[in-house]
């Protein structure tokens, strides 16, 4: 009986393998055996798809980069013309993308703990990540008519790290830890404010 993992192609089993565990353990403490284990795949295949670890790792934050600027960009589309819903929309981008049930923290908050050289192939990832909330909350505290957009951004995105490591604590916390946030609620405050 063929697993279901082994009907991925390979190198996805590997990106999978790679985000669970650099997510789960962190990138230093995960060893390239483990990948290879939990891929059901050989050191060559590996070694044919990535360059190495530090590429594995470049990719792994690529792939998590791309789907969470689709699940924003979603986000944004669901809001119409409406611009503090779109000021807004990162908070549920962040709910749809970590609706899962191992979903706490940030992937790229995580790594760029580990990863502090700008010559780490996946150092560009994490440069693109924080890019895009800068820009985008800033856009869109000027769209929101903020009179201080970048007062604004930086808020919502304190907002934002905030209701991130609100999952974090709620993950790691025997009975789920304290309510979220409402960080929804306090970026909405705080756009009125910034308006007035």
């Amino acid at each position: 009986m063929v697993k279901a993992g082994a009907r991925r192609p390979a190198r996805e089993r590997l990106l999978d393998a790679a985000e669970e565990l650099f997510f789960q353990h962190g990138i230093a403490a995960t060893g390239v055996d483990a990948i290879l284990r939990r891929a059901e795949v050989a050191p060559a295949t590996l070694y044919a798809h990535f360059a190495g670890k530090d590429h594995l790792v470049a990719a792994y934050l690529q792939r998590r980069h791309e789907r969470w600027r689709a699940t924003w960009d979603d986000a944004l589309d669901r809001c119409g013309d409406d611009p503090d819903a779109r000021a807004l929309s990162v908070f549920d981008a962040l709910e749809t993308f970590q609706s899962g049930a191992g979903a706490r923290g940030c992937a790229f908050l995580a790594a760029a703990v580990e990863v502090t050289d700008p010559e780490h192939p996946a150092y560009r990832w994490l440069a693109a990540d924080t890019q895009l909330l800068d820009d985008r909350l800033r856009a869109l505290a000027e769209a929101a008519g903020a009179d201080d957009p970048g007062a604004l951004a930086a808020e919502l995105l304190a907002l934002y790290d905030g209701a991130l490591a609100a999952r974090t604590r709620r993950a790691v916390g025997d009975d789920g830890g304290p309510a979220p946030l409402p960080c929804r609620v306090l970026g909405a405050t705080a756009i009125a404010r910034h308006r007035a």
